[in-house]
């Protein structure tokens, strides 16, 4: 039996990956104005950030279709895969779950899973990763899943925010909201409970928000080493790169995936953010 395995764009996985595992991903959409673009295919991190500081208005997003999730699973049925297991950004923060599932309604002749992962960006995208490399081993569709489910509940994410604003114009601010109105100078530090954006901790200034950021990873999962982890980064490759100093020191995994946040996630993040992620014991 082969295995397929999907995501959305918003994994925000290195291409490199994405490539060597067989990943196949389904492109969200950012729009500027009437200009659609794909998500990582029309438009890369760097010319988004380019194009969103430049622009005067902030742009919106767009979940794939189900048309296109069936085109997607058609294609892979087409060259043979047997299985198909569709891992997605959190339902409360996308529409993307839902399409995902509308297309397998659409095609009950084939065998298709499709998850809500509860996270987002390179968050997600350390799920699906560990689900292609379980397919690439042989495992069973039923092995896999379990995997997916146990890393959703272990898996943690501390994130720094340049402003708040992104997130509230973007409607994604969920339980952040609390720290709307802070002192000039907070940053605050947020996380993802059951795929909704709750507020972690907040710190003054730039060097206190990163120490937050490795305290509450250190609270959340320990001092022990990890085999994997990740940073993730919009338009911030210094803060990437102490951040990873710091996290390596601290707790010398095996694995560092280091990942630029894309389009979509950028536009309700905005420049500057940072986040951190690990895996309970």
């Amino acid at each position: 039996m082969t295995i397929g395995i999907v995501c959305d764009s918003t994994a925000d996985l290195p291409g490199h990956l994405v490539k060597e595992y067989g990943i196949h991903i389904v492109p969200l959409k950012v729009h500027f104005g009437e200009e659609e673009y794909r998500d990582g295919v029309d438009i890369t991190a760097d010319e988004f950030y380019q194009r969103l500081q430049a622009s005067a208005a902030l742009p919106t997003t767009s979940q794939p279709s189900p048309g296109e999730f069936v085109e997607a699973y058609r294609n892979l049925l087409e060259q043979g895969i047997d299985t198909i297991v569709s891992i997605h950004i959190s339902a409360h923060l996308s529409g993307t779950y839902r399409s995902a599932e509308v297309a397998k309604s659409m095609l009950l002749e084939a065998d298709i899973e499709v998850i809500d992962s509860r996270q987002a960006s390179t968050v997600l995208g350390v799920v699906v990763l560990e689900a292609a490399r379980a397919a690439r081993a042989g495992k069973s569709k039923e092995e896999i899943i379990d995997l997916v489910n146990r890393l959703i509940e272990k898996i943690r994410v501390f994130f720094m925010v340049n402003t708040l604003e992104y997130l509230q114009k973007g409607g994604r601010i969920g339980k952040a909201q609390a720290f709307l109105g802070s002192m000039l100078n907070i940053k605050p530090i947020l996380t993802l409970e059951n795929g909704i954006i709750v507020p972690a901790a907040k710190a003054r200034g730039r060097a206190k928000g990163m120490e937050q950021l490795l305290t509450k990873m250190e609270a959340s999962i320990g001092t022990g080493g990890q085999r994997i982890m990740a940073i993730m980064h919009a338009a911030n490759p210094e803060g990437m790169e102490e951040l990873q100093k710091k996290a390596r020191e601290k707790w010398q995994p095996r694995e560092f995936v280091i990942a630029d946040i894309g389009p979509v996630i950028g536009t309700h993040v905005g420049p500057g953010t940072l986040a951190l992620i690990g895996i309970c014991p």
